[in-house]
Parts: structure tokens; C-alpha cells; sequence
């Protein structure tokens, strides 16, 4: 693609390419094509001008050669971008704005007097239709405030004022409208299933395959623990999901043969086939918006406050309007206590501070599904930690197989590899990397595969019964034997490591070592989460009491407890919150999901168990431990702003109210002053929270 430099500084560059201006879809294309080059830090497109300005690092060559080599027919690239990006709204409502400008300037410097009269006068109807159906509904809110404002002006034949009103209404509106639905849009796409690989069932056996591959009417299967992939109807198999994420519904719902299933809702219990009905995108972003808009999740305490104490203070608006006129006798007085209002800042405000952080949030790759959580996080005082993939990391690796009667350690990990990628976990995922690693590529050689939650996994190949997991499973549950004369080696296995056991035909066929370091980051998030108010730091494990005990002296948590189980997990954070404490539980397996589930704010490991994603209110990074810290830090910033929002909101619109009725305001002086303070709190409501983002970054 030919371009020509029109700028350039040291680190910056503004391109321009030799085309008449950019469709949506082309910036769109644009954009994250320059955003997938490594040198590229940050870049804006203009549709418009076809421009670019592109902020870099490293080799200006390497920039400028890697411009060149853009094209807009070339497919491979449309991969690149995802659906709904937004520029098509932004642009919707800068054109709108534009021409609201533009027919404001028209009619007040272009029309004469009476045609002036009568268009505003029309457009009056409008907010006077919405104040009497709002009397009608027996309520006193901001409408009425409104239309009584239009109303007075009108009837004193004051139509520039009444147009000025009307006009700053509208705006108001636009804005709001607009910032609404950027920010709800930038939370969805934050939250949209990304979903790389499916097991495709075809000539009856299942496929490991892209999802791109698959095409309506494929048979797709969905086990425990995993996201349903893509939308479709059951066509064997029964389960329970969790819909959470789509229906707001937190009881998980039975799904059997001919039910329809949602692409990004979870499977707690069971397995389905599905035959897919929709392929991959085409109605998840619409729902999680619509999910997002309507769900009670998005509504914190904060926001819920502010609305009512906004729509407490309209009838103190209209008494005291009513209360200057007849003191006074002054019209303009008294419309001037009607031109401001405290419910647009507040109603405005408010939410826009928490989608905004919101926002924040998933810029450190943090994802929040609703306000109440952060915040909660802010008022939480106690954390329990999963220690497995979360204070240890997230890829634990294999460090040595110990097969048994003289079988192919190799053979062992193959089939322990087969089995544990049904099921991914971070254990499971260490096999499957290993095996991948020594190059021991398998096809599926057993039957139907049952998990069973905390303890492993259950199949048959050929006639005898497989079976891996933890010690507790494989020698107490299913009663299987060490062979005769290797329980020397057996008591030998190394003590420093988890151990992976796995069974053939009721013997111990092979161990495999699992090393689980401890996260560099562990001991410094402890200590900064107490710094930021947490009180109480608490790990949990299934490990045994002298591991459980030195990782928790490493770490410096405050309590800790080996040996647990998952409805232990879930009964100590449920004892926690009878004694009045506001508990975080951090988590990424199928076995954390009952804790998340009973915890006042759930976060999961974005890599861990897809059962523990959906159920969680909150998802991090498995290389970012530090998250947790920026979430607190977020979190506690956003109740800052909130109560900064208050006092400026109140504070403000008191002094336009006074200066009015002391006749140093006009009306609509003090309408234009009232939506620039709301436009003004609004556009900082939505600025970041953290202040020094370059250190927020390196923790995170």
C-alpha cells in the first residue's frame, strides 16, 4: 500500500495512504493490522482522511516497511478483526452531534422570528409529553423538571431561552447515550468468548479442531468443566449448564436431547452432543450487551443511591421554584432554580464512573461482569487462595515419570496425556504440554470418559478399566494395588513433587511427578493486598500438610489448610460471611467452582477450568498475579471518585441555584453552566482511575 508521511517526532509518525478516505470496516482492518506489529505501541485511524498516527518503538524501518505491506484485499488479514469494534457507533454519533450542532445554528441565526417561534414551540412538545406522562405515573423526577423549565419559558414568549434549554438537552441526551453505549460496547467485547479450539465428533470418534473449521449442522461435544463453543441444539446426552452469562440465572439448567444450548455457557454436570445451529460470532456480542444492559449485576449499590437520592431531590427542585415566585414574584428567578438539577450529573455520573472502571480493568486484562463487584472488592476484607495454578504457577511442568512392571514410562504419558485433554486443567495441561513436547502424538484409543470433581478420571481401553488421579481416588476410592515388589520404588517417589497417579486393570501402571513452583510474584501481591486493606489472607489446598505448610510460610498468608476438599472450600468461605466478613475467593479449577459460587466476589484464573471462568465474577491473568493487586487498587479508587462525584455534583449545582436566585445568573446561564458541569464530571467519570498506569502495566 502507498502512503506518504505527513508527520513525524522521534517514537511518532503520521501517515497518510493514497486513497480518498477509509469505510468503517476498511480503519477498522487498518487499525489492528498496525496494532499486530510488534513494533507498534498504540495507533489511531481516521476514516476520514485515511490517515494514521502510529506511536513505536525499535526500528522506524521495520514500521514503515511493515505500512507498505497493509492491503485491503488481503483476506488472511480480516482474522484480525473482531466484530462490533465500535468505530461504526462512534461515527453514528459524531454525525449525530454534527448535525444537532448544525440545526441549532440554523434556526437561531438563519430563521426569522416567527418561524423560530413555531419550531420551538414544536419541539417543546416532546419534553412536555414526557413530564405529563411522568405525572401520570405519580412520579417527580427530572422529567417533569424539564418540561416545567420549556413550559414557563414558552408561555413568557422567551423562545431563545426555551430553544437554548431544549438544546442542551438534546446534547445532554446524545452524550449520554452515546458514552452509555461505548462503554457497555468496549465491556462486551472485553467479554466475548474466545474459544480457539472444539471437539468436532465425525465418524464416530472426536476431532481436536479449530473452530473456524466448523460449520452448521457439525456435531460438537461439550464435557464437565467446559464452555459450551457455539450455539446448537442437543442431539444426544444430557447435562447441567450454567447460563449465568447469557440469562443472568444463577441455578444451573438442565439441557437434554432436542434443547437448545448458547455458545459461552457452561457445562456443571454431564456431557452433550450438540449439532451447531449458528457458526462462530454471530450473536454471542449482542447478547452479552443486552446481558450487560439488563442484568441487576451492573447495578451497584453506588449507582442504585444515586438515582434515588437523584429523584428524591426533584421535589425539592420544584417546592423551591415555587417557593422563590411567591416570595419574589420573580419569574427568571425562580426558572432558574428549574434550569439545574441534581438527577442528570448524578444518574449520569455514577454509572459511567463504573463502566469506566469497568473498562480500566480489562486494559490489565482483568475482566469484571458487573459494578457490584468492584464495589465489593473495595469493601472486601478477606482473601482465600487456591494454592494450585494460583499461588504456585499456572503451568506446572512434568518433572519425571516413575512407570511400574517394567512398562514405556513414554507410553504412560501418552495415555495419561489422552485422558487429562478432555479435561484441561493446570495438572492436565502440564501432561498434554509434555507429551506434545516429546512428540507423542496419539488418537483417541478409549471409551466414554467420566470426570469425577476433585478426585480424576475414569475410562476403559479395551477391557481393562484406566483410571488417573490423586492417591485418594486411585487407592481408596477404586481400591487399586502397588504391584508386587516395587513398593520400595513406591515409597521412594520424590516428596517434593505432586504426584499424578495412573492405573491399569486395578494396578498402579505409572506416577508422573508434577513441579509446581511457587509464583515469583506470590509473597510481594500478599503484602501489597495488605497494604491496600485486606485484613485476612487464607490458602487452601488438596496437598498434603508439609507442602501446604511451607508454601504458606514462603507466601506469608495468614492462615492455611491442607487436605481440603472443594465443599470445604465452599463451607469455609460460606463460615466466613456469617461472621459479617466480605470474602474474595481466587481460584482456577473445577474443584474452586462451589467456592466461587459461595464467595461475595469470585475471581478465576483466565487459563484454568472454563467451569470456573463462567461461574466467576471476575477472570485475571494466569502470568499476572498482580492483577489482584490493580483490581484492589481500581476498585478502591473507584469509591474515591464516586464520593468526589457526590460532593462536586451537590456542591456545584448549589452554587447555580443560589447565584440565580440572587439575579446573577439568567436561566439560561445557568442551564448552559449545569450541562457543561454534568458534561465535565461526566467525561472524568470516564478517565482512568490509576494515576501512574507505566507501574499498574509492570506489575501486571
Amino acid at each position: 500500500m502507498k502512503f506518504v508521511i505527513k508527520h513525524e517526532i522521534r517514537g511518532r509518525i503520521r501517515v497518510r495512504l493514497c486513497l480518498g478516505q477509509l469505510t468503517v470496516p476498511q480503519a477498522d482492518l487498518f487499525y489492528y493490522y498496525l496494532c499486530s506489529c510488534p513494533c507498534v505501541r498504540e495507533a489511531k485511524v481516521y476514516e476520514r482522511t485515511a490517515g494514521a498516527a502510529v506511536v513505536y518503538e525499535g526500528d522506524r524501518e521495520k514500521v514503515l516497511e511493515y505500512i507498505s505491506r497493509f492491503s485491503l484485499e488481503d483476506e488472511s488479514l480480516k482474522a484480525l478483526v473482531p466484530k462490533n469494534s465500535g468505530r461504526a457507533l462512534n461515527q453514528e454519533y459524531k454525525e449525530k452531534l454534527i448535525q444537532k450542532v448544525s440545526v441549532r445554528v440554523l434556526t437561531k441565526f438563519f430563521l426569522p422570528s416567527w418561524a423560530r417561534a413555531i419550531y420551538t414551540t414544536l419541539q417543546a412538545v416532546k419534553y412536555i409529553a414526557k413530564g405529563i406522562r411522568c405525572l401520570a405515573k405519580g412520579r417527580l423526577e427530572v422529567e417533569v423538571l424539564d418540561a416545567t423549565a420549556v413550559t414557563v419559558s414558552i408561555a413568557r414568549l422567551d423562545f431563545n431561552t426555551a430553544g437554548s434549554i431544549m438544546f442542551l438537552l438534546g446534547v445532554g441526551e446524545l452524550l449520554e447515550e452515546w458514552t452509555h453505549k461505548k462503554s457497555v460496547g468496549d465491556l462486551a467485547r472485553s467479554m466475548s468468548l474466545h474459544i480457539e479450539k472444539v471437539w468436532l465428533y465425525a465418524e464416530g470418534q472426536e476431532v481436536l479442531v479449530p473452530i473456524d473449521q466448523i460449520r452448521e449442522g457439525d456435531l460438537v461435544s461439550a464435557r464437565v468443566g467446559s464452555m459450551i463453543p457455539l450455539d446448537g441444539i442437543v442431539e444426544d446426552g444430557e447435562a447441567m449448564v450454567n447460563q449465568a452469562s447469557m440469562t443472568g440465572e444463577s441455578i444451573p439448567v438442565r439441557k437434554e436431547k432436542e434443547s437448545y444450548v448458547y455458545a459461552g455457557t457452561a457445562v456443571e454436570e454431564g456431557a452433550l452432543l450438540i449439532r451447531v445451529k449458528k457458526a462462530a460470532g454471530s450473536t454471542r456480542f449482542e447478547r452479552i450487551v443486552s446481558m450487560i444492559e439488563e442484568s441487576e449485576k451492573l447495578k451497584s449499590s453506588l449507582e442504585g443511591k444515586a438515582e434515588n437520592l437523584a429523584d428524591a431531590l426533584v421535589p425539592w427542585s420544584l417546592g423551591g421554584t415555587a417557593l422563590i415566585w411567591l416570595l419574589t414574584g420573580n419569574t427568571t428567578k425562580a426558572l432558574s432554580i428549574l434550569m439545574v438539577d441534581f438527577s442528570c450529573a448524578l444518574k449520569l455520573s455514577m454509572p459511567l464512573a463504573v463502566l469506566s472502571a469497568m473498562r480500566e480493568a480489562g486494559n490489565y486484562q482483568i475482566t469484571v461482569k458487573g459494578g457490584m463487584f468492584l464495589e465489593t472488592m473495595a469493601e472486601a476484607d478477606t482473601v482465600v487462595f487456591d494454592k494450585t495454578g494460583t499461588l504456585t504457577k499456572a503451568r506446572p511442568t512434568v518433572a519425571k515419570i516413575v512407570a511400574f512392571e517394567g512398562r514405556d514410562p513414554e507410553e504412560m504419558l501418552r495415555i495419561a496425556a489422552c485422558l487429562e485433554e478432555h479435561f484441561p486443567h493446570s495438572i492436565a495441561n502440564a501432561v498434554i504440554q509434555e507429551s506434545m513436547r516429546r512428540g507423542l502424538v496419539h488418537e483417541e484409543m478409549h471409551s466414554k470418559v467420566d470426570y469425577i470433581v476433585a478426585h480424576g478420571i475414569a475410562t476403559y481401553i479395551g477391557d481393562e478399566r484406566v483410571i488417573i488421579g490423586s492417591y485418594h481416588f486411585v487407592f481408596e476410592d477404586e481400591k487399586c494395588a502397588v504391584p508386587e515388589g516395587e513398593e520400595g520404588r513406591f515409597q521412594e517417589l520424590p516428596e517434593e513433587y505432586s504426584h499424578l497417579f495412573l492405573a491399569i486393570g486395578g494396578r498402579l501402571a505409572a506416577v508422573i511427578c508434577i513441579e509446581d513452583p511457587l509464583r515469583e510474584e506470590a509473597p510481594e501481591v500478599i503484602a501489597d493486598l495488605k497494604k491496600l486493606g485486606i485484613s485476612k489472607i487464607v490458602m487452601m489446598t488438596g496437598d498434603g500438610e508439609r507442602t501446604a505448610r511451607a508454601v504458606a510460610a514462603r507466601v506469608g498468608v495468614d492462615e492455611y489448610y491442607a487436605e481440603v476438599l472443594p465443599e470445604d472450600k465452599a463451607g469455609f468461605v460460606e463460615a466466613e460471611k456469617k461472621k459479617g466478613r466480605k470474602v474474595v475467593m481466587v481460584g482456577d479449577g473445577i474443584n474452586d467452582s462451589p467456592a466461587l459460587s459461595a464467595a461475595d466476589v469470585g475471581i478465576a484464573i483466565s487459563e484454568g477450568a472454563e467451569i470456573a471462568r463462567e461461574i466467576a465474577d471476575i477472570t485475571i491473568s494466569e502470568d499476572a498475579l498482580h492483577q489482584l493487586v490493580t483490581l484492589k487498587a481500581i476498585s478502591n479508587a473507584l469509591l474515591k471518585r464516586v464520593q468526589f462525584n457526590y460532593r462536586f455534583v451537590i456542591g456545584f449545582n448549589l452554587g447555580l441555584i443560589l447565584l440565580g436566585v440572587g439575579g446573577i445568573l439568567t436561566p439560561a446561564a445557568s442551564a448552559l453552566l449545569h450541562n457543561t458541569s454534568t458534561l465535565a464530571i461526566s467525561l472524568r467519570s470516564m478517565t482512568n482511575l490509576l494515576k501512574d498506569p507505566e507501574e499498574a502495566c509492570q506489575k501486571s
